[in-house]
């Protein structure tokens, strides 16, 4: 029997929903490069991206993912042989911390616990020991997709202080970034890098790059080869060079209007919808987990996700065909492991364009296939979230946009 009609549910963390008034801006012609109505539009998102980032440093936008923006801050700021600190927090940590050493960095690690944040007091303690000053770096994820796991970066930038090192702050916050609450400027970040398929509600294509003083001063010496990515080219006079040549047009009208909504929903009230939505998933996943197959990987909940929840799953059930099942019969795409944790997690997303229902929907999906694989589980799990997105209103405050 099949049931597989209607539209179908995207609970990736990457991509993410795309929200009509984004698809609809996006439909459109192209224009000269000069064209004021293109050149107003760009211009205005440029300004709109420091105010999501909460910064007064420079911003770069790149027809890039997320994986470009990591190497455009990487290439701004360092010379082949500079020593770079990358704590673990995941697959994606180590993801960078490869990238660094394919562009002939020095890279050291600090280990990690893949179910835990980055500990700050690890991050001081290394810092301590550097007496020479020879770690130019320190490359932190704030939310690592694969974990499910958010890192507290004001304590990790207490500990830098404590330290007293110079060392330039680069916060990877791809993930997090249009879920919570990001503050470059009073947290001491010196490079944030970010990209527009996740919280930001649009598809793949644009990555997000700020820069503040002490990274564009430290940009003046940096020899790592570049040109496209560099700084330098893209803060010449002429617009269009901000974008090294052809601006992808159709994405920053996107951009325009994902961030219209965002400011119209008001970015406070944005960050409540994700928390709430967080904690409704997470409340669905304790209770099937009472059976004993499935665990949330973060296992202190001050550290986990507001934009995505990681399952574990007990020895012997591959959560990779749980995924193939949710995808292909309920029509619900969820987020498969990664890394350590290919085919021992899966993970559902709830950032971006997604209300309570929609949620629901996906939830309900899971909780399906749960039982079409017969997959241990207690029953009740939607009933939770339910009762968490309700509890959340009637003890909140503003409208209901979740």
């Amino acid at each position: 029997m099949s049931i597989k009609r209607g539209r179908k549910f995207l609970n990736t963390p990457g991509p993410t929903n795309v929200p009509d008034r984004v698809l609809n801006a996006m439909h459109r012609s192209t224009l000269d490069l000069s064209d004021p109505d293109f050149l107003d539009v760009s211009k205005s998102c440029f300004l709109d991206m420091r105010k999501v980032i909460r910064t007064k440093g420079e911003i770069f936008l790149y027809a890039s993912n997320g994986h470009g923006a990591w190497e455009a801050a990487l290439a701004n700021v360092f010379s082949p042989g500079d020593t770079v600190l990358v704590p673990e927090s995941g697959n994606f940590s180590n993801a960078w911390k490869a990238m660094a050493e394919a562009l002939h960095l020095k890279v050291e690690g600090i280990p990690g616990d893949w179910s835990r944040a980055i500990r700050p007091e690890a991050v001081e303690a290394r810092l301590k020991q550097d007496k020479k000053g020879e770690i130019k770096g320190i490359l932190l994820i704030h939310t690592d997709t694969a974990t499910g796991i958010t890192s507290d970066l004001p304590a990790i930038r207490a500990a830098i202080d404590a330290a007293g090192h110079p060392a330039l702050l680069l916060v990877d916050t791809v993930a997090a970034l249009g879920t919570v609450d990001y503050r470059m400027d009073e947290w001491g970040i010196d490079v944030t890098v970010g990209a527009s398929q996740k919280g930001m509600m649009m598809p793949p294509g644009l990555g997000i790059v700020a820069a503040s003083d002490k990274a564009l001063e430290a940009h003046k010496n940096a020899t790592m080869p570049r040109h496209y990515w560099d700084w330098k080219i893209r803060m010449e006079a002429a617009h269009y060079r901000k974008f090294c040549g052809t601006a992808p047009q159709l994405m920053v009208f996107g951009m325009r209007e994902a961030l219209n909504m965002l400011f119209e929903e008001g970015l406070e009230t944005v960050f409540e919808r994700h928390r709430v939505l967080a904690g409704a998933t997470q409340a669905a996943v304790e209770i099937w987990g009472q059976a004993g197959a499935l665990s949330i990987n973060a296992v202190e909940p001050k550290e986990r996700s507001m934009g995505v929840t990681t399952i574990r799953t007990a020895v012997g059930i591959d959560a990779n065909e749980l995924r193939i099942v949710c995808r292909d019969e309920m029509m619900t795409g969820l987020g498969g492991g990664l890394g350590l944790f290919d085919g021992k997690a899966f993970r559902i997303a709830h950032m971006g364009d997604i209300n309570a229902p929609m949620l629901y929907g996906a939830l309900g999906a899971v909780e399906s296939t749960l039982g079409y694989l017969n997959i241990p589980h207690a029953s009740g799990g939607i009933t939770a979230a339910v009762e968490h997105v309700t509890k959340a209103k009637k003890t909140g405050s503003g409208p209901f946009t979740y």
